[in-house]
């Protein structure tokens, strides 16, 4: 008779109807994710958005009421160039901007004064300047832009207007100047959550396809195994919206005030996410091991499915709270818990593949302690003395059965 509370009870299901269920958790589980990502796109992509109508009303403003210029299109144009940069590069986008006017400016005018204005003219000085510019920075970007639009500028209008470099530069310098100071000190993004924010589809996917490992090793099902080393390989894109987050973060707590106090957490991160890379490649040999151990059909013993799921477990709580003291230490205390699942592995006995398995689980498991905070030696000491214990332990175990 079962002795579960009325509870906890659930009556038994046909094996299609425990099919669908999953399917459908599932899919919940999913659609919660999905629109919890995008609730966190939208918020920042409101204070982008905040940012950007800020600094070119700052720019307009400036340029036209304190600087007297009563056509200040340039100045609000530059400011919203320079917010909508992309995360982390924006001031380099700023100098960038400031080199392509001087340097249209001054292309643009030593041309003008050799071949005067005209339609014909200006094509030709736009040839030039843009190919001098693209041989001086060798790419497209805004240098070139810049460049490129300056001259246009220089060309068309000097003929009609006199003294248009000098207006040029204020409004490019003023609104670059307001568009840094807008993103510096004004509406300062968090740069903590930029970096979590980032790093939650990385974590996710690494926590969701190990437990798609374990799963293949206890089911012997190499096509599962297969399909999680395929997700764990796509994960390129991910990890270099993380990079691209961490550099965000980098020039956040270089440039914001406000955001100085920071600066220990970022470096936290930044520790962090070249061990991360590691994790991914660990991750990924662990699949590909347990896919072909798989295929070759070779006897595991039951605890490396345990060491697969608590690397699965181990990941999980850096995904769910990044950062905290607790998380780090859960963190390691699942990561030590699959190094003592492979000595256990290993003193039950294990083939050449079902070795691999253990010995690339190990380093899984040193890295994924790196990630907390911990150097190299260290980690590594306390990784083998748990599969040391590991082994003690099935040895152990095994006197008890005898």
């Amino acid at each position: 008779m079962d002795s579960r509370p009325d509870s906890d009870y659930e009556p038994p299901l046909p094996a299609l109807g425990r099919h669908l269920r999953r399917k459908a958790t599932g899919g919940r589980q999913r659609g919660n994710r999905a629109a919890h990502l995008r609730l966190r796109q939208l918020e920042i992509i409101a204070v982008i958005a905040l940012q950007a109508g800020l600094a070119a009303a700052l720019a307009g403003w400036l340029a036209r009421d304190l600087l007297g210029n009563p056509n200040p299109v340039f100045a609000p144009t530059a400011a919203v160039g320079t917010i909508v940069a992309a995360i982390g590069q924006r001031t380099r986008r700023t100098l960038e901007l400031l080199l392509g006017v001087a340097l249209g400016l001054l292309i643009g005018d030593g041309l003008i004064f050799l071949l005067g204005s005209g339609p014909w003219q200006t094509g030709v000085i736009v040839t030039l300047a843009v190919g001098a510019a693209l041989g001086l920075v060798g790419h497209a970007g805004t240098v070139v832009s810049q460049v490129g639009g300056t001259a246009v500028l220089i060309a068309t209008l000097s003929s009609s207007e006199r003294n248009l470099e000098i207006p040029r530069v204020v409004d490019a310098v003023t609104g670059s100047i307001v568009g840094l100071v807008v993103v510096a000190l004004l509406l300062p993004l968090n740069p903590i959550r930029i970096v979590n924010r980032a790093a939650a589809p990385v974590l996710h996917i690494l926590t969701t396809q190990l437990r798609e490992t374990g799963r293949a090793l206890r089911d012997q099902d190499p096509d599962r195994a297969g399909r999680a080393l395929a997700a764990l390989r796509s994960m390129s894109p991910d990890m270099e919206r993380l990079e691209d987050a961490i550099s965000g973060a980098e020039e956040v707590v270089t440039i914001a005030p406000a955001r100085w106090r920071r600066r220990r957490d970022f470096e936290y991160y930044a520790r962090g996410i070249e061990h991360l890379r590691h994790l991914i490649n660990d991750c990924r040999g662990v699949a590909r091991r347990v896919a072909i151990s798989l295929q070759y059909r070779e006897p595991l013993p039951d605890c490396l499915p345990d060491a697969v799921d608590a690397l699965a477990d181990s990941v999980w709580y850096l995904h769910r709270h990044p950062g905290s003291e607790r998380t780090q230490g859960l963190t390691r205390r699942r990561a030590l818990d699959a190094a003592e699942a492979v000595g256990r592995a290993r003193r039950a006995g294990v083939g050449a593949y079902g070795d691999a398995i253990a010995t690339q689980v190990r380093i899984a498991a040193s890295d994924l302690i790196r990630v907390t905070g911990y150097p190299a030696d260290e980690a590594g000491w306390l990784v083998g003395d748990a599969a040391r214990r590991g082994e003690s332990n099935g040895q152990a175990e095994e006197d008890r059965d005898r």
